[in-house]
């Protein structure tokens, strides 16, 4: 292993969620959809539930202070979304949150419930048509797929594999995507979060595994050069970040790199994002072109140090560029010394493997 590769192992080791948030998360997500499918308030609307978000996507990394980790839960229902709007599918869930929850919000386009570790996002959604609702029962979502299953190995083997890697041309699910409620103008509006798991699971895939892991050290690199700078908020980075990164890496230091770079030559003003799946939405629409060009002047300030610290054959030099790119950040490692020159010898410090990312 690259003695620079093992300092990148330990970096995103120390920037992932801690395995105690990862139980939490799991067991709150779990107890929610088994509510869900129990309850008589739901059970009857019930399609079926399944994860999304940065943790869904293996990109989340671990609060900062005072924040909690939290977790999103689709839940597609068979309400009616021509006979229903969006209020009234609220009026219809909420009772159920309310009474297995103390602390119920209900917001934009999701019900926040609030728990002592962890927040949860249950996100209703509509099918749009018996096709796509078919489609989604018969892959089994609520079984398949769960944080744990998105490794190289088992993802491979559920069904969720089989949903995604069936002809487009035979599936409904790609072209028509799920409808959530809008509690501001009362209507219903398409989402694609099945479309952006498999898009990201492809990217990977194109990536050797990298391009998870690339986003979650870009993600930290926004939260320590930027501190308490909101936009772009995780996904839409996360997004561009997509559309930025090559296929074909070989590292993570190389992603980080020639995203940065790439940003900086293509685009100097905000580009128009369009969503996956829904391409007529743009992911940066909140974003405005001052807060556009405050990020966009901080990646042309840090890519010259990214690209110096990726060309560096020397690992002391490499070492030091890197933390000086992440601010100084001690999750990052120092320099331990007793290095080769070359960027190959083992580490005497801790340095575990890091998967290529859970979308083999």
């Amino acid at each position: 292993m690259s003695a620079l590769q093992s300092y990148f192992n330990d970096f995103l080791s120390n920037i992932r969620l801690p395995d105690s948030l990862r139980e939490e998360l799991k067991k709150a997500h779990t107890e929610l959809r088994e509510h869900l499918k129990s309850d008589d308030i739901t059970k009857d609307l019930l399609v079926d539930s399944f994860l999304q978000g940065s943790y869904a996507r293996a990109t989340c990394i671990k609060p900062e202070k005072g924040h909690k980790a939290d977790v999103d839960v689709i839940v597609v229902t068979n309400i009616d979304h021509e006979k229903t709007s969006a209020t009234e599918a609220f009026k219809l869930i909420m009772p159920f949150a309310q009474k297995y929850y103390n602390d119920v919000t209900q917001q934009k386009r999701s019900i926040g419930i609030t728990l002592e570790q962890v927040d949860v996002d249950l996100v209703i959604t509509a099918a749009p048509s018996e096709e796509v609702k078919n489609e989604i029962i018969s892959a089994q979502l609520s079984e398949a797929f769960t944080i744990d299953d998105i490794s190289a190995h088992s993802f491979n083997m559920n069904s969720l594999q089989r949903f995604f890697d069936t002809d487009a041309r035979e599936n409904s699910w790609q072209a028509e995507p799920l409808l959530i409620p809008d509690t501001e103008d009362n209507n219903w509006h398409k989402t694609h979060p099945l479309e952006q798991i498999r898009w990201t699971r492809d990217k990977n895939r194109h990536t050797s595994g990298h391009y998870v892991n690339v986003v979650k050290a870009l993600k930290w690199w926004k939260r320590v050069n930027m501190p308490g700078v909101k936009h772009p908020k995780s996904y839409p980075l996360e997004h561009f970040i997509g559309d930025c990164c090559p296929n074909n890496i070989t590292s993570i230091a190389e992603g980080i790199t020639k995203t940065l770079d790439y940003i900086v030559l293509h685009y100097p003003n905000k580009p128009f994002l369009p969503d996956r799946g829904v391409p007529e939405h743009d992911v940066f629409e909140t974003l405005t072109e001052a807060e556009y060009h405050a990020f966009y002047n901080a990646v042309k300030n840090a890519a010259p140090l990214a690209r110096k610290a990726y060309e560096s054959t020397d690992v002391e030099e490499s070492v030091l560029l890197w933390r000086t790119f992440f601010c100084d950040s001690e999750e990052f490692p120092r320099y331990t010394g007793d290095q080769s020159k070359n960027g190959f010898t083992p580490r005497i410090q801790k340095s575990e493997t890091i998967p290529t990312g859970r979308f083999g």
